[in-house]
């Protein structure tokens, strides 16, 4: 199979069977095998009803709906482990991707051998104060901190060879990030293409500002996880060993101060810098300890299933 459209939706039923045929335009003109799979994060709508009827309509039209909205991730996540294309491209399913410029992503991943292609929505039709300027700052923290050279590391539209989307883990809200997970992952061909960005056709964005602050708390998390994720140890043991022998080497000097240089002074326990250094090595050794239970937890962790899903259309188990 050719390609596999995933699409991670909410509440977009006016959009689905317009973009259901634009895709199958794209895919019969070209003569692409394919498959779309629409992954339902607990729309309130009636969007599952609207999916069932286009799978019913065309075989390649498959589904995944979840119990309850899990978020945008986790629906990646279902749709990667079941795509089955040789290229996978994720698109949003409010009409502002579009399809069109699928042709050229295939092409990119098959014959230029890219791991990965992002789009970057260069020129946007969504609010300047609300949604670009905190976009722009995003994107030059996101570059800054992952050394991945995006513009735009929001856009929906992205295309994958099959082995990366296997190879990689979307939880919590990283969805903004897999560029940056393919990459420590090993996936060092990552490129970028200037794609059209549309104006809202149908209902309102489902993302606020607050996706912003919490993209920036996953830069951190990713960032902290990528350096320190399989070695804990390396950062909070040495964070650790140097508080307590800070703590440690002052309390010495301490007791040597009151055994031979001023004996008649006052007893160590009514000097504020005693209390220092105990905190100190209090702090260093719960460092130490924090980082020897974060080893222990990826040894011994077990892989838990993020989501449930409900109902499921055409996809194989």
């Amino acid at each position: 199979m050719n390609l596999s459209i995933v699409i991670p939706l909410l509440n977009e039923q006016e959009s689905l069977p317009e973009l259901h045929q634009w895709i199958v335009k794209v895919m019969q003109s070209h003569n692409y095998s394919y498959e779309i799979l629409f992954i339902d994060d607990g729309s309130t709508d009636a969007s599952w009803q609207t999916i069932s009827q286009l799978s019913s309509e065309n075989p390649n039209v498959k589904g995944i709906r979840f119990l309850r909205n899990y978020g945008k991730s986790q629906a990646l996540h279902a749709g990667f482990a079941k795509a089955q294309g040789d290229v996978i491209i994720t698109m949003d399913a409010d009409l502002q991707d579009s399809p069109d410029e699928i042709p050229e992503l295939f092409r990119l991943i098959t014959e230029d051998n890219y791991d990965l292609i992002s789009g970057w929505k260069k020129k946007r039709y969504d609010s300047v104060v609300a949604k670009n300027i905190p976009s722009k700052l995003f994107n030059w923290a996101a570059r800054k901190t992952s050394g991945v050279h995006l513009n735009d590391f929001n856009c929906g539209l992205k295309a994958y060879k099959n082995i990366v989307i296997k190879n990689i883990e979307v939880s919590g809200e990283m969805h903004r990030y897999i560029p940056v997970l393919a990459k420590n992952a090993g996936f060092g061909k990552i490129g970028e293409k200037i794609v059209i960005h549309q104006a809202r056709k149908y209902g309102n964005s489902k993302f606020g500002m607050s996706r912003f602050i919490n993209g920036f708390l996953d830069l951190i998390t990713i960032w902290f996880l990528s350096t320190f994720g399989k070695r804990p140890m390396h950062l909070f043991g040495l964070l650790g060993s140097i508080m307590f022998i800070i703590g440690f080497l002052f309390a010495f000097y301490l007791g040597i101060d009151k055994l031979f240089i001023n004996t008649s002074g006052r007893l160590i326990t009514e000097r504020p810098q005693f209390y220092l250094s105990l905190t100190a090595m209090l702090i260093g050794t719960q460092l130490f300890l924090a980082g020897f239970l974060g080893e222990i937890i990826l040894r011994t962790k077990n892989n838990e299933e993020r989501y449930k899903i409900s109902e499921e259309l055409g996809v194989e188990s």
